[in-house]
């Protein structure tokens, strides 16, 4: 969160509602996004924007199928922002959530992965019918998993709910045996490629467009490189221009 807050505020500063953001180009989306990863994302949130005004006068849907239909928008997203942004009934499920739930009470491990049907009945469950106290418990358990019933080192003596978890009970059984989300390698990947070349146009600036040659110079591996050039210029991220000069979209 605090890497991406510094992001975020700038992002709000530019572009304060769907309107604003809608106008924008996808050059100054993607520059705006900056080093956070997963920059087709960018292009998804003004997309979102577009339709918001298109299709919504420029209001957020407050239905969950609505904002599903959004681009970009997945169950994830759409839940938070009925929950958080609606105050309504939804429960929202993340990587803490389940974790929290699957010790407390499954008294098992959560071994990651794509969040189940059955998860996702199960956690509905306990979410109160009250929307006011769903939200706080939606914020509650999130906050849980984040600072206490962390992946490996859960602070089981400060846990609030700990007489009553049913993993503490068991002894704890196979925790940390898997991360709940695996570490990525970068290095030498064609993600760390595609951000060099992306980060390489945001530094050169608005309408820059740079010479193959300089482009070659980020990255050895010829072949590499230019496969990643094709992957930005079909994600819509860079245009590829005469001997695959580069710049960003319009």
């Amino acid at each position: 969160m605090q890497r991406v807050l510094p992001y975020w505020t700038a992002w709000m500063r530019a572009w304060p509602t769907p309107e604003a953001l809608a106008e924008a180009t996808a050059a100054e989306v993607i520059a705006a996004w900056g080093r956070l990863g997963y920059p087709r994302r960018s292009l998804r949130l003004r997309e979102c924007a577009q339709s918001v005004c298109k299709d919504w006068g420029g209001e957020v849907p407050h239905d969950y199928d609505d904002l599903l239909a959004l681009p970009g928008v997945g169950d994830y997203t759409a839940s938070a922002v009925m929950s958080f942004a609606f105050g309504e009934r939804a429960a929202v499920v993340d990587t803490n959530v389940r974790r929290v739930l699957a010790r407390a009470i499954e008294g098992r491990e959560s071994l990651g992965g794509a969040a189940r049907v059955s998860e996702r009945r199960r956690i509905d469950e306990y979410l109160p019918a009250d929307k006011q106290q769903s939200v706080v418990w939606n914020q509650s358990v999130m906050e849980l998993g984040a600072v206490v019933c962390t992946a490996v080192h859960p602070a089981c003596d400060t846990c609030p709910i700990a007489s009553e978890c049913a993993f503490l009970a068991a002894g704890r059984p196979g925790l940390g045996e898997r991360r709940t989300r695996p570490r990525q390698r970068f290095v030498g990947t064609d993600r760390q490629v595609r951000g060099i070349v992306l980060k390489a146009l945001r530094e050169a600036g608005p309408g820059a467009r740079l010479e193959y040659r300089q482009v070659s110079a980020l990255w050895q591996d010829a072949v590499q490189l230019d496969s990643c050039l094709a992957s930005l210029d079909e994600d819509g991220l860079i245009v590829l221009g005469l001997g695959k000069s580069v710049s960003l979209p319009v």
